[in-house]
């Protein structure tokens, strides 16, 4: 008879907690961007004159057999 009551209120608690969290900026990514500069994901940007591991393009899946 009193369970209902009870789980409502701490459904309404449970509420207003992550409301007050979200607008405090609790759920706020800090170390994210800071961390997304150094992945390196602009390889392709690069020329090839300019890359230091310079690809074959001339080498062909036959002449090098560990490549598959």
């Amino acid at each position: 008879m009193f369970l209902v009551p009870v789980m409502l209120i701490l459904v309404v608690m449970g509420i207003l907690l992550f409301s007050w969290a979200v607008k405090n900026g609790q759920y706020d990514d800090l170390e994210g961007p800071a961390h997304r500069i150094l992945y390196d994901d602009d390889e392709d940007m690069i020329p090839d004159d300019a890359r230091q591991n310079k690809p074959n393009k001339a080498e062909s899946p036959e002449d090098n057999p560990d490549r598959s």
